[in-house]
């Protein structure tokens, strides 16, 4: 049997749960899958975190170095993120060089870090225009259920949470934990025939029409917001996420 024809029925088989208010894993519309936080995961790393959200299963590994600043930020620290998903951890995924997802991944969770300034960069300039501390933050899938993006994120801010930098190491002085000022948490949610779900499972993921992640901080705040799919939300849907996403992030952020 051809992937479209098993993508179609399983389309079928989820939209005809929805219209009797029933996803294909029992959970309501707006439930989100247990989650998991495990950190100091990896010993050799500055900071990490190994995050379960139903059945996706991620580790985020911070590490630090000591490098020349951007050009335009010369009083602050650098950020880079990077995503590899494994072949082991599904059959869509490759390897090689990172392809679109590992991008768009990277990206998602990139931006609600550094637009939610979850950490004062500030305060990782050794020497305005000489010397900042490098910051890399590595996702690595493990296995793949669906709604990596929220996974990832929440993976990553604890494992900012967790580091600390190595400036003995470099003999830069004193050791210090890294300074995490906010805690922007991403949830995401996905359109299936018109109903909004969170935290979609691979299933929904494959079927859905469209999907927005949204970003928030502890004060409410929308610090980043990435729409994917080639569906359209209406306004009040997009509220809707919002509003979501203000609600789940909040009982994510308690479990860090």
């Amino acid at each position: 049997m051809s992937k479209d024809v098993m993508a179609d029925l399983k389309r079928d088989h989820i939209t005809k749960l929805l219209s009797k208010g029933i996803r294909i894993d029992g959970r309501k519309f707006e439930e989100m899958r247990p989650l998991t936080v495990e950190k100091s995961y990896i010993q050799s790393a500055e900071g990490s975190a190994r995050v379960r959200l139903g059945d996706t299963d991620v580790i985020v590994g911070v590490k630090m170095v000591v490098g020349q600043p951007f050009p335009d930020t010369p009083d602050k620290g650098v950020l880079t993120t990077n995503a590899e998903l494994k072949p082991l951890a599904s059959e869509t995924f490759e390897s090689g060089p990172p392809g679109k997802a590992a991008i768009e991944l990277a990206r998602v969770v990139d931006r609600g870090i550094r637009e939610g300034q979850a950490v004062d960069m500030e305060k990782l300039c050794i020497e305005a225009e000489k010397e900042v501390w490098i910051m890399f933050i590595d996702i690595h899938t493990i296995d793949y259920d669906g709604n990596l993006f929220d996974a990832a994120n929440v993976a990553a801010i604890a494992a900012l949470k967790d580091a600390v930098v190595p400036a003995k190491r470099a003999d830069k002085g004193e050791d210090f934990p890294l300074p995490v000022a906010h805690e922007p948490i991403s949830v995401t949610a996905v359109k299936i025939d018109g109903h909004i779900l969170a935290d979609p499972t691979y299933d929904e993921e494959v079927v859905a029409d469209a999907r927005l992640t949204v970003a928030i901080n502890e004060k409410g705040n929308i610090c980043a917001m990435q729409k994917g799919g080639e569906g359209s939300f209406s306004v009040d849907e997009v509220l809707k996420i919002v509003d979501l996403s203000r609600r789940l992030g909040a009982e994510m952020r308690s479990k860090i």
